[in-house]
């Protein structure tokens, strides 16, 4: 018999410098006007100090916090990034080492802005299967390092943070935990939101090893979005065996608002139910949804019996979505 799995307790970290769009503007050739209404973006954290390791240890411990777990307890760690500190050793074990989780298997993943709804995905087959009894799941990006800062089409959509959550298998029976996740990829479209690696470059042949920028066609992945959003979100729902008048809140990857607004469109539900907060932090890729999830969890958004969509979507491409109840 398959166990219910829990998100139990969340988790959230961002950088200290906030840079709001006017002080971009003294930078580059932008003004707020042209990016919030465009975007809905105000603002966004950038990392000066901060790494991704160090921001994903925070959102770990206020998860731990939250969900009143010692490190001993936690049996799987799964963190979701495009923009680790090192190739290796992976964020996961680095996390391991500063939270003191030593019974813990730890790795990463790479789904980009969907990330953490895979590592969701992931962990919850573990779980249910008996395989683990509870996991630390991650999404954590320092994606300024990866932006062509005179590229203004691009860099002022993307932020840094980290967001983590607690998940755990129950034998209850009572009604709750995870419901229904779909999953999906489309790698013959995937070149529209790129950042390539280190090209070959040995004795046999030379090349520069600079790491390149983040390049998105901006029209392209929009039209995915407002197309893919709303399949993935009515697909999980129905899974579930709800209607979408049913679902309290929607928590999608916060790329941009007038995504959120035709996905809410398009579901025929209210923009109330689809709480936000790229306004402050704009795109966070992997990051985006679980610190969005903890901001509503630590506001008192979401309450008991509430039930919740998540959903990602990005470069890959990639898009998942989940239903739950709280």
């Amino acid at each position: 018999m398959l166990r219910k799995v829990e998100i139990i307790g969340t988790g959230s970290a961002i950088p200290k410098l906030r840079v709001a769009n006017d002080d971009l503007s003294k930078i580059m050739d932008t003004s707020d006007e042209w990016i919030s209404t465009r975007t809905g973006i105000r603002a966004r954290h950038l990392a000066v100090e901060e790494t991704t390791t160090g921001m994903a240890v925070e959102a770990a411990k206020h998860a731990m916090e939250k969900a009143k777990v010692v490190p001993e307890e936690i049996d799987l760690i799964i963190a979701a990034t495009v923009s680790p500190d090192r190739f290796f050793p992976n964020l996961s074990c680095e996390i391991q080492r500063e939270i003191g989780a030593k019974h813990a298997v730890a790795f990463d993943i790479n789904a980009a802005c969907s990330g953490f709804l895979f590592a969701l995905n992931l962990a919850s087959t573990y779980l249910k299967s008996g395989v683990y009894q509870t996991a630390l799941i991650l999404g954590a990006e320092t994606l300024s390092k990866m932006m062509d800062w005179t590229d203004r089409s691009t860099c002022v959509l993307f932020g840094d943070g980290a967001g983590a959550a607690i998940v755990r298998a129950s034998e209850s029976e009572e009604a709750g935990g995870i419901l229904s996740m779909v999953q999906g990829s489309d790698g013959a479209a995937g070149m529209v939101l790129n950042c390539s690696n280190r090209p070959a470059n040995n004795p046999y042949v030379k090349n520069d090893t600079a790491l390149s920028y983040t390049y998105m066609n901006g029209q392209e992945v929009y039209k995915f979005a407002v197309r893919t959003v709303p399949r993935a979100v009515t697909q999980v729902v129905e899974q579930a065996g709800l209607s979408m008048e049913e679902i309290d809140y929607f928590l999608l990857h916060q790329a941009n608002y007038r995504i959120i607004e035709a996905a809410a469109k398009r579901l025929k539900q209210p923009m109330e139910k689809f709480p936000t907060n790229l306004q402050e932090c704009g795109n966070i890729s992997a990051a985006s949804v679980p610190i969005l999830l903890d901001n509503v969890n630590s506001a008192g958004t979401i309450k008991k019996g509430d039930k919740i969509v998540l959903a990602g979507f990005g470069a890959g491409l990639t898009w998942g979505a989940a239903v739950l109840v709280w």
